[in-house]
């Protein structure tokens, strides 16, 4: 036997090592064609129910359809929920961060696709919702189905898991970077090397796969904003101010209406909440959906004062109604709405006090958009980038920078959960974060010190 040194430490053999990296190459690219798909089949439903977009097919439908469809996706999902009550775990992106950082959990397949296909339902019908969290949690299901077939262990399997997300991310918002900085910042609440490669390389596969078919423009188009000046940088400072009360009150909004909801049984609890989001879409319609179509408007300066406000008040409570009813999808965007109608206020007052001092509503628009994501995630980093790639425009990184800072800053003291770190609170887990990565808190004391 050839001799080795006394403190060689044996690594993963070379088998291991290339089932790990098919992992995670199937991982992004399995990931990466469900998010299309997703979307795409999103699009043939609404052209054929007569729009161009989910807010125009309310738009064009009648009063009564507006109510109906959204209760009839509602419905559907609550149907389904009942078949995913049978099944063991639980789903939603809490669930998945337990998975990753702690290691204690499985994700369960079968429900995760079965909860994608609610969302698809509730999402498709006009329900006020994101699609990000069913991409991300289906993203982390086919890390499990990866586990299963490539017969991974459980260290390795949760880089697979991280991927899986960064993956479902990526596909959501073509924005591969903000994707790495999400599983960095929110999930895993730590950088090591091997999951920093792992987060990366799936990140530019499903990003890659995704351009190909769906194209390479940023989700909300090519921008072209100007750099403030030195001194505007406090005005957008002042945003961020503003923005963390208004995400805080948000996450609030939401959680008060779970309570309120969590009384009726499935599956009528979703449905008579998506019939209050058709009710709302009776009136604004443009609240349909996961709010890309206004947002596109907002960045643009292209809808009036009386139109943001109308906006700002009824985006957060078709959401509510939706999301808290138990219609399964995201609020990452939904946020993105609200934060963009905030901006595009405040620039408004700024320019009734300073004039053509102050960078264009579109400029506040963006930073309020990313400010209030910080607020309510508590991810000022990825929020910041996210703008900058959905934008495709890296001009205002210093206001994002500013803005998201102070937003996340101030929102964790006003309310100490984020929107994801509140669904694992509810199931009694609670995080401390260390400057060694998250730990669970022994105690109530003990959470969130930094």
């Amino acid at each position: 036997m050839a001799d080795t040194d006394a403190g060689t430490v044996a690594g993963p053999s070379q088998a291991v090592k290339w089932r790990f990296g098919l992992a995670v190459v199937s991982v992004a690219i399995v990931t990466a064609l469900f998010a299309i798909a997703f979307r795409e089949t999103l699009s043939e439903v609404v052209g054929w129910l007569g729009g161009s977009d989910i807010v125009s097919m309310i738009a064009n439908a009648p009063m009564w359809e507006r109510v109906v469809l959204p209760a009839a996706g509602g419905l559907g999902a609550g149907l389904i929920g009942l078949a995913m009550a049978r099944r063991k775990g639980g789903g939603g992106v809490g669930y998945v961060m337990e998975a990753i950082v702690l290691g204690r959990s499985r994700i369960p397949v079968v429900r995760s696709v079965l909860q994608a296909l609610a969302s698809w339902l509730a999402i498709a019908t006009g329900n006020s919702l994101g699609r990000e969290g069913p991409l991300i949690t289906f993203g982390a299901a086919a890390g499990e189905g990866a586990r299963r077939a490539f017969q991974l262990d459980d260290a390795t399997a949760r880089l697979v898991l991280a991927a899986g997300v960064a993956a479902g991310f990526a596909s959501a918002y073509n924005a591969p970077i903000a994707a790495t900085l999400f599983v960095v910042e929110v999930v895993t609440g730590v950088m090591v090397l091997e999951a920093a490669v792992t987060i990366l390389v799936a990140s530019v596969i499903a990003t890659v796969v995704t351009r190909f078919v769906i194209g390479a423009a940023p989700l909300y188009g090519l921008r072209n904003f100007s750099s403030p000046a030195a001194i505007e940088l406090l005005a957008y400072a002042g945003l961020g101010l503003i923005a963390a009360p208004v995400g805080v009150g948000f996450l609030r909004l939401l959680s008060f209406a779970e309570r309120g909801w969590r009384r009726l049984p499935m599956p009528f609890r979703p449905t008579i909440g998506g019939a209050t989001c058709g009710a709302i879409l009776c009136l604004l319609p443009a609240v349909a959906g996961n709010g890309f179509e206004p947002l596109q408007a907002l960045l643009d300066g292209r809808i009036a004062l009386a139109g943001i406000c109308w906006l700002l008040l009824a985006k957060p409570l078709a959401t509510a109604a939706s999301v808290s009813s138990g219609n399964p999808g995201g609020v990452f965007t939904p946020t993105l709405l609200v934060g963009a109608c905030l901006g595009a206020l405040f620039a408004i007052g700024l320019h009734e006090i300073f004039g053509g001092a102050i960078s264009s509503t579109g400029s506040y628009a963006l930073v309020g958009l990313a400010a209030a994501l910080a607020a309510t995630t508590h991810a000022p980093l990825t929020s910041a980038i996210l703008a900058c790639e959905l934008s495709g425009d890296y001009a205002l990184v210093l206001p994002l920078l500013i803005a998201c800072a102070i937003a996340a800053g101030l929102a964790r003291h006003l309310y100490i959960d984020s929107v994801y770190t509140a669904e694992l609170t509810r199931r009694g887990i609670r995080w401390r974060l260390t400057l060694d990565g998250r730990r669970v808190a022994e105690s109530q004391q003990d959470d969130y010190v930094i």
